[in-house]
């Protein structure tokens, strides 16, 4: 049986809609914290302030680049994730440069990608590309999912969630299956039960993003037995 402790290890508590709010940031860090969760994922533009806020605690730093397209020019993400590495983040969810990767423009896609990646693990960090599977076929999830760990990521993750679909037991499996037992695979969109989240982490999923954390971790108990 999961218990809250050790499920609230596997996820992001994330909170990346437009409207946060400084006092939403706060919030959230508060909650990881309490909960125990593996990270807290934020906008660049609270970086420094969840930084600040998780100081001292176990949790994680995270935040996005090229979020949620994938579309900027790679000197901006590349400037982009420097930045936020700068002011304190210790993990980068990097945005798939997708229409060029469906385009078949593999080596920018790669070169992209190595770009980014390389910065993140000269400082330690460690970089989940964002495949956004919704917008992929079944072989072409496979193929980005391989380009992404040949260009050095750690995880490769389903979803921005502000994609046409989330997270997917099936396309989890798929992921786990592509990259095998080494990457992790970060399953996020979605994600609103202990049930779906649980049943993602038994498909293959090393760590879970989601905003539902409290609902989530809320339905388990607190511990064994």
């Amino acid at each position: 049986m999961w218990t809250r402790e050790a499920l609230a290890a596997r996820i992001d508590h994330t909170l990346l809609r437009p409207e946060a709010t400084p006092a939403d940031i706060d919030r959230v860090c508060e909650e990881a914290v309490r909960y125990g969760c593996a990270a807290v994922c934020v906008n660049p533009i609270y970086v420094a302030r969840a930084a600040e806020r998780l100081a001292g605690t176990p949790v994680k730093v995270a935040t996005v680049v090229g979020f949620p397209l994938g579309a900027s020019l790679t000197a901006v993400r590349v400037a982009e994730a420097s930045l936020a590495l700068a002011q304190g983040a210790q993990e980068l969810d990097i945005v798939l440069p997708i229409g060029l990767f469906r385009a078949g423009a593999i080596e920018a896609v790669r070169a992209d990608l190595q770009a980014i990646i390389a910065v993140a693990h000269a400082a330690g960090a460690v970089c989940k590309v964002i495949l956004e599977t919704a917008l992929l076929r079944p072989e072409e999830k496979i193929q980005a999912a391989r380009l992404a760990v040949e260009a050095g990521a750690d995880f490769v993750k389903t979803s921005t969630g502000f994609g046409p679909g989330g997270a997917t037991v099936e396309d989890v499996a798929l992921l786990r299956q592509a990259v095998g037992p080494t990457v992790g695979v970060k399953a996020s969109g979605g994600i609103r039960t202990a049930e779906q989240a649980i049943a993602l982490i038994e498909a293959g999923a090393t760590r879970l993003g989601t905003s539902a954390t409290v609902a989530i971790l809320e339905a388990l108990p607190l511990r064994a037995g």
